[in-house]
């Protein structure tokens, strides 16, 4: 499904101005169609798919207790 630059900006929660900067850069892939840029809306799976892969990794990470330090001693 093609979206329109405003679409695609409500889609990724981004301001439309954002959107339109990271087309002209080439980092959001579109296609011009003479009035306005269409963006393919698949193109984003891989990018959500990847960072709910990363999102677990940090809160396993970060839910990971503490290991001891075994040269810490208690000197009282």
């Amino acid at each position: 499904m093609y979206l329109t630059i405003e679409e695609t900006a409500d889609y990724l929660s981004l301001e439309p101005p954002v959107v339109r900067a990271l087309v002209l850069q080439g980092r959001i892939r579109a296609i011009f169609d003479g009035e306005k840029y269409l963006i393919n809306q698949e193109q984003f799976h891989t990018y959500f798919e990847q960072m709910e892969a990363y999102k677990k990794k940090v809160e396993e990470y970060l839910s990971e207790p503490i290991p001891e330090d075994p040269d810490v001693h208690d000197e009282d």
